[in-house]
Parts: structure tokens; sequence; C-alpha cells
């Protein structure tokens, strides 16, 4: 089960590294530095701790699937919907309603620190003796 979350979570980590990559040098090209906090979060949050919690599960048994698994799902969606939710929040794009935009910003951010928890317990659950 590890070894599947692992490689899901470090090929979402290289989307979010891409994408990240990709708004910095267009922010770079145009002298425009709107997306500076969007760019920030994409990176920090999706391509470093996401990549990071991969690579735990690359190395680490864990003794609990169901925890892994409700990890992985939280990682993913807290990352996609803090980063498009801060997206839609600060930039207000396609004309999108500003309750919705702060909605999906705050869901996203919680279902994100919710991942973090679960991440912690992950730690602590790993099997001693039965190491990758």
């Amino acid at each position: 089960m590890e070894a599947k979350w692992s490689l899901r979570l470090i090929r979402l980590a290289a989307i979010f590294g891409l994408i990240g990559a990709g708004l910095g040098s267009h922010m770079a090209g145009s002298g425009s530095y709107q997306f500076r906090p969007i760019h920030v979060h994409i990176l920090l949050v999706g391509w470093l701790s996401v990549f990071s919690w991969g690579m735990f599960y690359r190395v680490y048994k864990v003794k609990s699937t169901k925890l892994v698994v409700a990890h992985g799902w939280t990682a993913i969606i807290g990352s996609i919907g803090l980063t498009v939710g801060m997206w839609l929040n600060a930039l207000k794009p396609f004309n999108v309603n500003e309750t919705f935009a702060l909605v999906f910003y705050i869901v996203g951010g919680t279902i994100l620190l919710v991942s973090f928890g679960l991440f912690i317990i992950t730690t602590f659950m790993i099997d001693t003796k039965d190491r990758k």
C-alpha cells in the first residue's frame, strides 16, 4: 500500500513542481509578481510537502493501511484545494463568486491541516522491525 501511495504523491509533487516553476518563469518574464503567494504555496505545499510524504511512504512501512489511505487522500485534496482556493480567492478569475472562492480556500486549507495531523500520527505508526 505504501508503494502505491508513494508513487501517487511523488507524481502529484512533480506536477506541482512543474506548475510552480512555470509560474515563477512567467513572473520573471512578465515582471509581474501577482502570482507570488500562489507560486510559493504550490512549491512549498505541493512540491516539497507532498514529495516528502511520498518519500516517507517509500522508506517506511506503516502499521495501519487505513491511516495511509486517509492521509493520502487528504494530502491530495488538501494540497490541490488550498492552492486552487488561494488562486480563486486572491485573483478572482472567471468572475468567480467571492464567497465561493473564500469557502473553497478555507476548506482546502482545513483538509490540508487534517493531512498534516494524520501524517504526524502516521510517523508514530511505523513498523520499526520491518523497515523497507
